[in-house]
């Protein structure tokens, strides 16, 4: 049986298939759809040097690999790489194939230093680490039972504090990419994060086929978006939040909190059952408020980074 490693194509359903099966069977507490990975590959910032590569063994596609610069870096030549095999075809070459083809088409597209997430397992670091990768941070994946689990009550804001749904903003969203740009300042990481174009932001996160205005909850103060929650859904059960915060000023407030809240208890309304979120396992204010509501952890990654010589 021959394995080979090529570019997915987005045009094609049954790539498009393979890649969310292998996807979800190695990470089931991410969201993903045909069309979410259709539309990251298409609507990809040039910049951002994307592909997304498959691993295939006599038709079937057994492993996937997310590749590119991290373009919203100040720093450049910081270039990613993760890397999943199906977990019943390990050990056919597939991830090392996977592995070569991404790090020659960062190395050409002159990434300096390469970052990829490995699953907190023995097998999976002791592959990194045969390719010469280093421990870096660690991150977890975090699980909420929104059908049989207990929400804290909602609370009523504060004076001068109301919350509002994301759709609420569906005419002008550039209050809410200002205040995405100013949380993510700040978010614990190995590669920081600038947001300051405001039509990428419109295109990759507010048209994004998975983000769900509708249950994106903002907490405004005195009329101005102070904290939110963003959310995405599958078109199924699935919820997920992808990125909860406050402005600088703001923080300290339970702010975040009001708006998660209010975000969990309109999706479980709504007929969602599982609700998933991540976490770097240096936020400790993050976990401590998922912790508070019900998350429990599922899986633990660990980022591994590469300086390409």
């Amino acid at each position: 049986m021959t394995v080979i490693a090529r570019d997915l194509n987005p045009g094609v359903r049954a790539d498009l298939d393979g890649f969310v099966r292998v996807r979800r069977l190695a990470l089931p507490y991410v969201l993903f759809t045909p069309e979410s990975v259709a539309f990251d590959v298409t609507h990809a910032r040039p910049e951002a040097r994307l592909r997304r590569l498959v691993a295939e063994e006599d038709g079937e596609i057994i492993g996937t690999a997310q590749v590119g610069i991290a373009h919203e870096s100040p720093e450049p030549g910081q270039g990613f790489a993760n890397v999943y095999v199906h977990p019943e075809r390990t050990r056919r070459g597939a991830g090392a194939l996977l592995v070569r083809a991404a790090e020659e088409h960062l190395a050409a597209e002159g990434a300096t230093r390469i970052y990829a997430w490995v699953l907190d397992e023995p097998a999976n670091r002791a592959f990194a680490e045969r390719f010469g990768y280093t421990a870096s941070r660690s991150a977890h994946f975090l699980r909420l039972d929104l059908a049989h689990g207990t929400l804290p009550p909602l609370q009523d804001p504060p004076p001068g504090v109301e919350i509002r749904p994301g759709s609420d903003f569906a005419d002008d969203p550039r209050p809410l990419f200002e205040l995405d740009a100013e949380a993510s300042l700040d978010e614990p990481g190995d590669i920081d994060t600038e947001f300051t174009d405001y039509e990428a932001w419109l295109e990759e996160t507010w048209r994004h086929p998975l983000f769900s205005p509708g249950l994106t909850s903002v907490a405004l103060v005195d009329g101005h978006p102070a904290a939110f929650s963003a959310a995405r859904t599958d078109g199924g059960t699935r919820y997920g939040t992808v990125m909860t915060g406050a402005a600088r000023a703001q923080r300290g407030r339970g702010l975040a909190k009001l708006a998660k809240n209010d975000s969990l208890h309109r999706a479980r309304a709504a007929g969602f059952t599982e609700a998933f979120t991540g976490n770097d396992a240096g936020n400790g204010p993050m976990l401590a408020i998922n912790k508070w509501f019900g998350y429990e952890t599922c899986a633990t990654e660990v980022r591994y980074v590469r300086e390409l010589a």
